[in-house]
Formats: C-alpha cells, structure tokens, sequence
C-alpha cells in the first residue's frame, strides 16, 4: 500500500473562455488565483492555479483555458465532480450567491450524511460544495467571500466509470479504504489524509463514454511530501504494472502520471516546492510565469494571451 499518499493535491481542468474562468473562481468562488503561467505543451494558452492563500496542496483547481473550446461530453470514464468543503451551515449562503452569480444546477442534496450544493460551472462543470464541521484548514479570506463562509479547499471528487472494479483495487492500493456505500456510490478516504481526501466512486455499467472538452476534468492528482516519496511511489505503481512517466519538472511540483484501468488520468505530484518559489506569497498569481524552456518566447506568448484582468 502506498502510505506516501494523503490526499488530493490538484484538479485540473479545461475551459473555453480565461476571463471567464478566471472570474467565476475568483469572484464567485472568493477563492485566490495563485499563480498565471502557460501550459507547458501549448505556451500559447494559460494555465490559471486557484486555491488558498498560499495554493496550499489539496486546495488548488487549475484550468488550461483553450479558447472556443468545445463543451464535452458527460458520460463513463471520467471526474464527474469536484467536491469543495465548506464550513457547516453556510449552504444557504452559496445557494443565493451562486444563484445571484448565474451558476446553473443548483441543487441541494444529502449523500453519505453530508449536506451538499450542487451546480455547474460556466462550462458546465460539475461541482459541489459539502458542509464539514471538523475541517480545519483556512480559507482565503483576501477576497470577496469571507472566511467564515470561504472555501477550505478540496473535500474530494467523484468519479464515473462503468465498472470500477479494477479501479477499487488501485485506490485501496493508494491507501484510500473503503468507507461507504450507497446504491452505485462507493466512498473511498485517506484515513489521515490532508482534507482533500475523499475519492466516490460511480459504477454506471450502461453509460456511454465520455468525451473531454470544455467543462471537462484533464486529470486529478494526489500530494505525497516530496520527491523522494514521490520516487516510492512510482517504483511501486511500475513494480504492479502501470505505465507510469519519468518524473516531469512542472516547476511549482514535480509530475508522474498513469492512466487508470478506468481511463482517468492520475498524476501524483510533489508538495515541494510549491507557488512561492518564484513569487512572494503576497504577490501570487500577479505576474505572468513563463516555464525555462519557453522563457525565451516571452514577447511571442504574450503578444498571443489574451488580456486577463485580475
């Protein structure tokens, strides 16, 4: 079991529209952009981290926003949700701020004991707010929601697969443990995990498969401490039999990633070195960061982004 693993560390995304990803998180959400850089693959299109004051692990959404993005296609073999906790008591207060924000699906639900919100966002995402009394992380407080009412960070997200049987024996091999079950849901946690340590489980057997686009989960990943850890962690998954990559310099945290016999893709990524190597923490997410290898296309990239407001 990999007991280097003890939590979510990141979900990425993708989107259609940067301005308009970027303001739903930030102003919507309340939560803080902590940092403006490019992909990697595609200079040409930001890559946007949003999260908590300092893109603590477990906290951080990122999107590659590809503009005019095609919506894709819900169905099996994908994240179907992402799961953000906030404080208990406070749904009643994102239901009329979203409402007021125009978000979509709004509804409200009780699943394994907890009270939900959920609703999609502006590229049909899908998403939900869960009420927890015993999180202890802080939420951004610097923008326009408040931290009695702010995001935590992650609580965890829900995949769709048509079966999940082989996927539940690489989870239990990631020391998440069987927690609960509800009809075709199937709880998965960290037992002392980072917070973001819920994984739910859909087996839908009839579902169509699902087709990435705008809206659309690129890939989750799970925190281990360092690279060390994270060097375990991949032997292991080898030993077992996954292809797994080498380890990629994503420069806020180092990268392996598989893809499950489910057809999400997993990443497993550093907790160092994190959002401030390059940034004052008091300045995150400000200036736009170009990665070493495109550095010397800076006038190009930029010239190619198109303008975002903070």
């Amino acid at each position: 079991m990999l007991h280097q693993i003890k939590g979510l560390h990141h979900v990425t995304s993708m989107a259609a529209d940067a301005q308009q990803n970027n303001d739903f998180f930030t102003q919507s959400l309340g939560l803080r952009r902590v940092k403006k850089t490019v992909n990697f693959d595609a200079p040409d299109v930001y890559h946007l981290y949003y999260g908590d004051e300092k893109g603590t692990p477990g906290s951080v959404m990122t999107y590659f926003p590809f503009a005019h993005m095609t919506r894709g296609r819900r169905g099996a073999g994908e994240v179907a949700e992402t799961l953000f906790s906030v404080p208990e008591g406070t749904l009643d207060f994102w239901q009329a701020r979203l409402a007021g924000e125009g978000a979509g699906g709004l509804e409200r639900q009780t699943v394994f004991g907890e009270n939900r919100l959920r609703f999609f966002g502006p590229d049909g995402d899908g998403f939900a707010l869960v009420e927890r009394a015993d999180d202890k992380r802080a939420p951004f407080d610097g923008g326009p929601v408040a931290a009695s009412e702010g995001v935590h960070g992650f609580h965890g997200v829900t995949m769709r697969l048509r079966d999940g049987g082989a996927t539940d024996e690489l989870l239990k091999f990631m020391n998440y443990d069987v927690v609960d079950r509800k009809g075709a849901l199937t709880r998965y946690a960290v037992k002392g995990g980072n917070g973001a340590d819920i994984i739910d489980v859909e087996s839908l057997p009839g579902a169509a498969p699902a087709r990435q686009g705008a809206g659309s989960v690129h890939h989750i990943a799970f925190a281990v401490e360092n690279r060390a850890a994270q060097l375990e962690v991949r032997k292991a998954l080898l030993d077992t039999g996954y292809q797994v990559t080498p380890v990629i310099d994503r420069d806020y945290f180092w990268a392996i990633y598989f893809r499950t016999p489910g057809g999400v893709l997993f990443e497993v990524a550093t907790n160092e070195p994190g959002f401030d190597r390059d940034e004052d923490t008091a300045h995150l997410g400000e200036a736009l960061k170009i990665p070493a290898q495109h550095a010397h296309l800076r006038d190009r990239i930029e010239a190619l982004l198109p303008p975002l407001r903070n």
